[in-house]
């Protein structure tokens, strides 16, 4: 679809001079026929997601001793369709937990031609995989020939553009409306390496996992969630760029998980203050304020006090764009980078390493029926091929049980079990299941206390575990 704006000024010109019409009504007019055109193209790639199933609910209540508590939850959210053989992108929260996602599509909405017909039609889909740092999810239905949407340059997106955000809020299916983007780079938090786009185009409970369209129905973001006091959209609503999509989808699609670069750099962003204390060139951008001694900076020959001028030929405004740029890198890949060195410009080629997994990352693939180990309070998966690839570089046998979460008190507190720790073996026997590890604490009474070895953050450990 052509630009919103170059649409505009053809047919407002080409309808004044035709009919004498007064200019500002052919603009609206024109403006009107182009958001009709616009909504239509989008509308048949835009699903809402129903997902039943169990989600993980960290306990902040150290006294308690809880983590990754289960609970039962229903959510429905929105997403959209980037293949046609049924491809779907959305809030990772939308499905967090969920042992059962459904689509709903529905296609020829006739919203340009209100008595055209409806078709509807809810199908069963799986979750290939998630990024929980980006709170991203792919799904997939058995489904071909979709119309889809093609994934936006974010980057490209600039403050002021119009831009309309499509999906389900509260349940209202085929929702639109329209605003423009508030903020290309909105930091949440200060220590966050995500950056999200900040939009005025109102936004609801429900239309997380829907995109945020350019005016050329392509998607520079998907919406993900509202600062609000009220509950409701108050002109704050916030979408994940659709380059931060792309890289997560593209990994999920292919490998099923994301990896995230990481550099072996800890950086700050300069301020004047700093800049004086330093005596540093200039008085903002990134300074370099530790290098891991053997990391990849360091072999590099970057070091502390150096000033980040550029990565990948980009200009680095602060220490959160740098963080962000390095995360969409894989391991392996090579980034160039420029610092000023004193007076002195150096150029260095860094080798991205890969950020350590997120424990809790196995949390989506349980459920209290199947995973549950009752006598020591843990949700466990054994290692299957799937786990061993997602694991290849990080288990030290090809057996086991990973630990996903769960409610023991022991969880999380002293030489306890945590989520991402393995259990290879109870007293020296090998466990390869859930049935199997529970028949074999099954053998200990109360108040025994079976040695566990156990694998964690690549080391190997013994664990003794008194029995209730």
């Amino acid at each position: 679809m052509q630009r919103l704006i170059s649409t505009l000024t053809i047919v407002t010109l080409s309808l004044a001079a035709q009919d004498g019409h007064d200019a500002n009504t052919m603009s609206l007019r024109s403006l009107s026929g182009s958001l009709v055109q616009l909504s239509d193209s989008v509308h048949s790639s835009v699903v809402q997601i129903y997902a039943t199933g169990y989600t993980t609910a960290d306990d902040t209540n150290s006294e308690s001793g809880n983590a990754a508590v289960l609970s039962k939850q229903r959510a429905t959210g929105s997403g959209v369709v980037l293949a046609p053989e049924g491809y779907i992108i959305t809030n990772y929260h939308v499905v967090r937990g969920a042992r059962r996602v459904q689509v709903r599509l529905t296609a020829e909405r006739g919203s340009s031609t209100p008595a055209g017909p409806t078709i509807v039609q809810l199908l069963d889909a799986k979750v290939i995989g998630a990024d929980r740092v980006a709170d991203l999810a792919v799904v997939k239905i058995d489904a071909h020939d979709l119309p889809y949407l093609a994934l936006a340059d974010s980057d490209a997106l600039r403050q002021g553009q119009i831009v309309m955000a499509f999906g389900n809020p509260l349940g209202l299916e085929g929702s639109v409306s329209m605003g423009i983007v508030s903020s290309v780079a909105r930091q949440i938090k200060p220590d966050d390496s995500m950056v999200y786009i900040q939009t005025d185009a109102p936004i609801n409970p429900g239309n997380s996992g829907g995109p945020l369209i350019d005016t050329e129905g392509h998607v520079v973001g998907i919406n993900t969630f509202i600062l609000s006091q009220s509950g409701g959209s108050e002109g704050l609503g916030f979408a994940i760029p659709s380059n931060v999509v792309k890289n997560s989808y593209e990994q999920i699609r292919t490998e099923g998980h994301v990896h995230r670069g990481q550099i072996g750099i800890v950086v700050q962003t300069i301020s004047p203050v700093l800049a004086i204390g330093l005596k540093l060139p200039r008085n903002w951008g990134v300074v370099v304020a530790d290098v891991e001694p053997e990391g990849p900076s360091d072999e590099a020959g970057i070091k502390i006090g150096d000033v980040i001028l550029t990565l990948d030929g980009k200009p680095v405004e602060d220490a959160r764009e740098l963080q962000a740029a390095v995360a969409q890198h894989r391991r392996g890949d090579k980034i160039d980078v420029v610092l000023q060195r004193g007076k002195a410009q150096v150029k260095a080629r860094v080798e991205a390493a890969e950020i350590p997994s997120d424990p809790m990352r196995f949390a989506d693939l349980v459920t209290p029926e199947k995973n549950l180990v009752p006598r020591l309070g843990i949700l466990a998966i054994p290692i299957d091929k799937h786990l061993a690839d997602m694991l290849s570089d990080e288990l030290r046998l090809p057996y086991g049980l990973v630990i996903a979460g769960g409610s023991a008190t022991d969880l999380n507190t002293g030489t306890g079990l945590q989520p991402g720790d393995v259990i290879y073996s109870v007293n020296g026997d090998p466990v390869t299941s859930v049935d199997a590890l529970k028949k074999k604490l099954d053998e200990f009474k109360a108040g025994q206390s079976p040695v566990l070895q156990i694998q964690r953050e690549g080391k190997l450990m013994f664990v003794a575990i008194e029995l209730e």
